[in-house]
């Protein structure tokens, strides 16, 4: 064979096999790639196992980026977004001792919301409203903002709060808190699965993902106050409205009705001169009712009818006066505390004192003597509550606090500790209730829930040094921060600041007001 040919039909015999092992090796190579990106966290929107566009742009741009994200910068998150999804699905042989709750993970955590329904808008955006922020339902820290894919976001600092984060969301107020996919507006407060750690170098932050079916619906809260000004109220006995204007900072423009809960036999012709004792309450809207969005209520009107019907405390006269909404925090905080939280708490005490306490003093037949006025709260109403008290000694005789806040800062001062201690006017009589699992049962909550009891126990002290004649305090067994605690203290509480009068006694039918000339 000549040496051509001979060339010719080896390099025709050797191409199909150099051919064939090419795509031998190009199969086996894929399936080594195919493996590795099983393992790589599916990023963006209908990425499936390639990693999408996004992925590509991380190939880039160097995976992985360390470059902090923010709310605004929405291709930071979608980088952080990568190592999200592979917190929220930790491997069932981990063990449960690596994991930690997402909130306290240095870097922050994002979360990600697709409004199923598309109330939400640039003039109506969605906000987070949670337990770390006083269950704000529109404060400006918690705003979320909308990204290309339509979807909602938020990036959480981490948490200053030692308690566990619980949240929901709203379109900036309750009455626009989120449904559930039946239409219920009773969705239970959310919480973060715990992620491991080890999963999130440098500042990869994890990326959790919930869908909202819908929000209640949106309406102009004074068109509906027109369409039904006076609705048919859920309680027992007898719950008027009061109504006032004004209050403190963004506030200061509302009206607001009183809830007021008469005593039976109030309009008896009996009684018709008869005053009685008076408590102001504040978050008016927990009281009587269970209201959407709200985990509880206080029931005051069954156990203050229940208390009256045996005899147990003197009749009396129930204002829960409502929050504002979205500028709760703001008026309820007396003393700089809160970061992104102006607060206008001293405005909204001189209000109270100017325009509420006159108001009902105008319109019901209400005690006027410190020793028959009493004023409370829970949580951040009990703060106010003590300022306004404090303040006026005068005016108030009686404080009811329930899981009364210390507002402590990150370094572990409080400015509202200090001012405690200073009072050297306290009302004659002090409550103090405080459960004894606030923050919760987990072993984590163990510090808090210590803090706090030593709080209560501090307020007492205070009090006794502050010139309080008769002192109560009460540690609930169980007990969280919640209306259901607040509830079942209620009656302890009552009988604490309003007992019987003797039968037989001048008094046992209240002060008489004058018949005139």
């Amino acid at each position: 064979m000549k040496p051509k040919n001979l060339v010719l039909t080896l390099f025709l015999f050797v191409l199909p096999v150099l051919a064939i092992s090419a795509l031998l090796w190009s199969i086996a190579h894929y399936k080594d790639k195919r493996t590795e990106m099983d393992h790589l966290p599916r990023i963006g929107q209908g990425a499936g196992d390639t990693g999408g566009a996004n992925y590509i742009g991380e190939k880039l741009a160097g995976r992985y980026s360390s470059r902090a994200g923010s709310q605004h910068d929405e291709g930071d998150s979608l980088r952080s977004e990568e190592a999200g999804h592979a917190s929220a699905r930790p491997e069932a042989g981990e063990e449960s001792s690596a994991l930690v709750f997402p909130e306290t993970l240095e870097q922050g955590i994002v979360i990600v919301v697709r409004d199923l329904s598309g109330a939400a808008s640039d003039e109506r955006p969605m906000y987070l409203a949670s337990n770390h922020v006083g269950w704000n339902p529109g404060a400006a820290a918690m705003k979320m903002h909308q990204r290309s894919d339509t979807r909602w976001q938020i990036v959480l600092p981490q948490a200053s709060e030692s308690s566990r984060l619980e949240f929901k969301f709203t379109l900036g107020t309750w009455d626009t808190v989120e449904l559930s996919a039946t239409g219920e507006d009773h969705v239970p407060n959310r919480q973060l699965p715990k992620v491991d750690p080890a999963l999130f170098t440098g500042d990869a932050r994890p990326v959790f993902e919930f869908e909202v079916p819908s929000f209640k619906k949106v309406r102009d809260l004074e068109t509906a106050r027109r369409l039904d000004p006076y609705r048919t109220l859920d309680v027992t006995g007898d719950v008027r409205r009061v109504q006032v204007s004004g209050g403190a900072g963004p506030a200061s423009g509302m009206t607001r009705d009183l809830l007021v809960w008469l005593p039976p036999g109030y309009d008896a012709p009996e009684n018709q001169r008869r005053q009685y004792p008076v408590l102001f309450l504040h978050d008016g809207q927990n009281l009587f009712e269970h209201l959407p969005g709200v985990a509880g209520e206080w029931g005051a009107d069954e156990t203050a009818h229940r208390l009256i019907s045996e005899g147990q405390i003197e009749p009396l006269i129930i204002v829960g006066v409502p929050h504002s909404g979205a500028s709760r925090i703001e008026e309820y905080v007396p003393l700089e505390t809160f970061r992104d939280h102006p607060v206008y708490g001293r405005e909204y005490a001189a209000w109270f004192v100017r325009e509420v306490v006159p108001r009902v003093r105008k319109t019901l037949r209400v005690r006027t003597d410190a020793s028959g006025t009493a004023i409370g709260g829970s949580s951040l109403g009990a703060v106010i509550s003590l300022f306004i008290a404090a303040e006026n000694p005068d005016m108030f005789g009686g404080v009811l606090l329930e899981s009364p806040s210390s507002l402590r800062l990150d370094d572990g001062s409080s400015p509202w500790r200090e001012y405690a201690a200073s009072i050297r006017n306290w009302p004659g009589r002090v409550y103090v209730g405080m459960g004894d699992r606030e923050a919760g049962d987990r072993p984590a909550d163990a510090p808090l829930n210590e803090r706090s009891v030593r709080w209560a126990e501090e307020l007492i002290d205070y009090a006794r040094a502050g010139g309080a004649v008769d002192r109560r305090l009460h540690i609930g067994s169980g007990h969280r921060h919640t209306e259901s605690a607040w509830a079942e203290r209620l009656p302890a509480a009552l009988m604490f600041l309003f007992p019987p009068v003797p039968q037989g006694v001048e008094g046992d039918q209240g002060p008489q007001l004058p018949t005139g000339p």
